[in-house]
């Protein structure tokens, strides 16, 4: 089974659709949180998201655009969007997102009975961290310490808007960054997963990466295969920042998205 990782698309459309017709063939979507916040586009990714369907978990800035939680963590420009956010949303795509569960969550609930590949009951899904569902874990410590904690092999992720992840095999832990050979086409690479080793995965945003890189981020695990492959997607990001100006959203929303910062 081939299942499609998202994450963190915070209310782009124009990535969200980019990175839709980039992705290959799947079976499954997995959605990391934070569909809305930061972005122009609340309702029409929340519907996109809907249709997707499979599983999802929900993210920090779900949970605040729809007073799920209140701003006391979120600096001014975030807390503006998430503002905005709630009173743009629809009725039925509030009360949507409202629902969402926390995570984690067990990939058997994306799977819907299938078989194959790597035991699903192995397969988790958060958006922060398995311990703790707004946490940040950013550092190969933080890494490592959460991986000890658990039991599960492999854990999927999302929050940071980082592309890669981290391991913990015999030799120790380490970061996982992906490299490209550019940064304004659409590009892919491969990173084969050993059944031994603990993995802490995140797909990257798609919406407001923070690595460097402005492309879309996201990923496909083959769960037959056992391997991840990342994938970055180009898209128009001058449709996405004229749509945030256009709302009178904080500029540093807009210019952001082509610093991928």
């Amino acid at each position: 089974m081939r299942i499609l990782l998202i994450s963190d698309v915070h209310s782009n459309l124009e990535a969200l659709d980019a990175s839709l017709a980039a992705a290959p063939a799947y079976d499954r979507v997995v959605n990391l949180g934070d569909i809305v916040g930061y972005g122009a586009s609340p309702n029409e990714v929340t519907e996109r998201s809907r249709a997707l369907g499979s599983l999802l978990v929900r993210g920090n800035h779900d949970k605040a655009c729809t007073g799920l939680s209140d701003l006391e963590y979120f600096n001014p420009v975030a807390a503006l969007a998430a503002i905005w956010t709630q009173q743009t949303l629809s009725p039925e795509n509030l009360e949507w997102l409202k629902a969402m569960p926390a995570g984690p969550i067990p990939l058997t609930e994306a799977q819907n009975g299938k078989g194959g590949g790597e035991s699903p009951a192995s397969v988790y899904c958060v958006h922060g961290s398995p311990l703790d569902e707004d946490e940040y874990i950013i550092t190969v410590r933080d890494a490592v310490e959460v991986m000890m904690r658990s039991s599960v092999k492999l854990i999927f992720f999302g929050h940071t808007h980082l592309q890669g992840g981290f391991l913990l095999g015999a030799e120790g832990g380490r970061a996982i960054r992906p490299e490209y050979a550019s940064k304004d086409k659409a590009e892919t690479v491969e990173l084969p997963l050993d059944r031994e080793t603990k993995y802490l995965i995140n797909p990257g945003s798609i919406g407001q990466p923070r690595d460097g890189d402005w492309r879309a981020a996201f990923a496909v695990f083959d769960t037959d295969q056992y391997v991840v492959t990342y994938h970055r997607a180009p898209y128009n990001v001058a449709g996405a920042q004229k749509r945030i100006l256009d709302a009178n959203l904080p500029e540093r929303l807009a210019t952001r998205l082509k610093d991928g910062r």
